[in-house]
C-alpha cells in the first residue's frame, strides 16, 4: 500500500482560498480519469466538500505522486500553483489512512462530531467507482472510513461534542436564545434543495417557523422536498429560482446552500429586498410599538464558494454568518470528553487496516507458491506414470493425494506465519524474501493479484 493524500481545508487555507479552490460536481470524474492517466498513481478518489478539498492516490513513487497531485488540483480549481502549495498538506500511507479516518469521524470537521462527512464520503466513493478509478486500496479505504465514522457515532458521544453546520450555524444566528425559541412563528426562505438544504428546511421546521419556501432551480425537486416537511401550524411551498427574489422580502430568516459557481444573492438583491421588507406588513417575526421589525434578516450561507456576497455583513438590517464566520466561532468551541474517545478508535482502527493492508500484499505471493507446488505434483505424477505404467487408478489416486498432504504440510506453517509477519510493521518484504527463495517468477504472482483469480 502506498497511500497518499494531497489536500486543503479550513484548518490550512482561508476561505477565500478555499471557496476558490472547490472543485464543481462535473470537473471531479475528469480530474480522477487525469490522476490515473499519471504514472504514478494507479487508483484515485477525490473527497470535495464544503470546507475541505482532498485529492486520494495509490502511488508507487512518493516525491512524484505529490507533484503530480498538487498540479491537478492547481488545474481543475483554477489556483495557481504557487499560490496553492503553501496551503496544501501531504499524507502518505498510515498517516493518510488516520487522517481519513479521522475525517470520517467528524474530528476534522469546523464543527467537531458533525455527520453530514460520511455521506459526502460515501459520494466520493460512488464517484471513483463510477469513473472505475477506485480499484481495492480505494474500495477498501472509504468503505473502511464509513464504518469507522458509524463507530464512532454509535459506541460515544462525539455527537455531543458538536452539532451540524446548519445547527451550529443556526445557533450563531440566535445568540444566547434556544434555537427552537428564536425561530417559533418566523418565515424561512431556503435557497436550493440539496442534502444540505435539505437538512436546513427539516430543522427549521422542527424548531417551529411557521411558513418554510422552499426555491430551487429544478422545482420538481424542491416541490418532493416541501412535501416531507411536517411541523404545527407550518406551511411549506416551492417556487422556482428566479421568484426567490420576490420571496426574499417576506423572510425572517434564509439558508442557502446551492452548488453555484457565482454569487446567488448580491449587496445589491439584499438592498433591494430590504427596502421592499420595510414596508411590508406581512411578516409574522417580531416588531416594536411602531410596526418596525425589531431583528435583522437573518442569513445563513452554507455554501463553499459562498451564495451570499460578503459586503451583506456591512449592510444595516442583515446579520450574516457564513462559512469563514462560523469558522472563526467553532474555533474555541469546548471539546467533549468522547472526542478522545473517538481518537482511540481512529488509532485502532489505523493499526488494524495497515496490518490487513499489509497482510494482503502477500496473499498473490502465498497463491502462486501453491500453485507452483500444485505444477511440481502434477508433473512428477506424469513422471510416475511413464516409469510405472501399470499402475491402477486407485493406487494413482493414493499416491497424489499422499504427495499433496506431503507439500500442504510443508507450505502450510511458512505460508501462515508469513502472513501474520506480513501483517506488522515493515513486513512487506517478506514477500519479496518468499519469491527469492522459492524462485517466484514476478510476473505470475502479478497476475493472482486480479482479485477474480484470487478468488480462484
Amino acid at each position: 500500500m502506498s497511500l497518499l493524500v494531497v489536500g486543503l481545508s479550513h484548518r490550512s487555507a482561508p476561505v477565500s482560498v478555499l471557496e476558490r479552490a472547490s472543485l464543481a460536481p462535473e470537473v471531479r470524474g475528469k480530474l480522477l480519469q487525469d490522476a490515473v492517466g499519471a504514472e504514478p498513481a494507479s487508483e484515485a478518489a477525490v473527497l470535495s466538500t464544503c470546507n475541505r478539498t482532498e485529492l486520494y492516490a495509490d502511488v508507487d513513487k512518493f516525491h512524484a505522486g505529490v507533484a503530480e497531485l498538487s498540479s491537478l488540483l492547481a488545474r481543475y480549481s483554477g489556483v495557481g500553483l504557487e499560490e496553492l502549495t503553501p496551503y496544501l498538506y501531504v499524507h502518505y500511507e498510515d498517516r493518510a489512512v488516520h487522517h481519513l479516518f479521522s475525517v470520517a469521524c467528524g474530528l476534522d470537521s469546523m464543527v467537531v462530531g458533525e455527520g453530514q462527512i460520511l455521506g459526502q464520503i460515501k459520494d466520493a466513493l460512488a464517484v471513483a467507482q463510477d469513473r472505475h478509478t477506485a480499484g481495492r486500496l480505494m474500495n477498501d479505504l472509504f468503505q473502511q472510513a464509513l464504518r469507522v465514522g458509524k463507530r464512532a457515532h454509535s459506541e460515544t458521544g462525539i455527537d455531543r461534542a458538536g452539532q451540524s453546520l446548519v445547527t451550529f450555524g443556526l445557533e450563531q444566528l440566535a445568540g444566547e436564545r434556544p434555537v427552537a425559541e428564536w425561530a417559533r412563528g418566523r418565515r424561512a426562505l431556503v435557497i436550493g434543495a440539496g442534502s444540505m438544504s435539505s437538512l436546513a428546511a427539516t430543522v427549521l421546521a422542527r424548531a417551529g417557523v411557521t411558513e418554510l419556501v422552499i426555491a430551487n432551480r429544478t422545482l420538481e425537486r424542491a416541490r418532493r422536498l416541501a412535501a416531507g416537511l411536517h411541523g404545527g401550524g407550518l406551511t411549506a411551498r416551492a417556487v422556482p429560482a428566479h421568484e426567490m427574489p420576490a420571496e426574499l422580502p417576506h423572510a425572517d430568516i434564509a439558508v442557502s446552500c446551492t452548488g453555484a459557481t457565482g454569487l446567488v444573492l448580491t449587496a445589491d438583491d439584499l438592498s433591494a429586498a430590504l427596502a421592499a421588507r420595510a414596508g411590508s406588513p406581512g411578516s409574522p417575526g417580531p416588531r416594536d410599538s411602531s410596526g418596525s421589525r425589531e431583528e435583522p434578516m437573518a442569513l445563513l450561507d452554507l455554501a463553499m464558494p459562498r451564495d451570499i456576497d460578503a459586503a451583506a455583513h456591512r449592510l444595516e438590517g442583515v446579520r450574516l454568518v457564513d462559512i469563514e464566520s462560523l469558522a472563526e466561532a467553532s474555533a474555541d468551541a469546548p471539546m467533549a470528553a468522547d472526542v478522545d474517545k473517538v481518537r482511540g478508535i481512529v488509532a485502532d482502527e489505523v493499526a488494524a487496516f495497515g496490518a490487513a493492508q499489509r497482510a494482503a500484499t502477500i496473499t498473490p505471493t502465498v497463491v502462486a507458491l501453491r500453485a507452483m507446488a500444485a505444477d511440481v505434483v502434477t508433473a512428477e505424477m506424469a513422471r510416475l506414470d511413464g516409469r510405472l505404467p501399470g499402475l491402477d487408478a486407485k493406487q494413482r489416486a493414493e499416491i497424489t493425494q499422499t504427495v499433496r498432504r506431503v507439500v500442504d504440510k510443508l507450505l502450510h506453517a511458512p505460508t501462515v506465519r508469513v502472513k501474520q509477519l506480513a501483517g506488522e510493521p515493515g513486513g512487506a518484504g517478506y514477500a519479496d524474501a518468499l519469491r527469492e527463495l522459492f524462485d517466484l517468477d514476478p510476473q505470475t504472482v502479478a497476475a493472482v493479484s486480479n482479485p477474480e483469480q484470487e478468488r480462484q
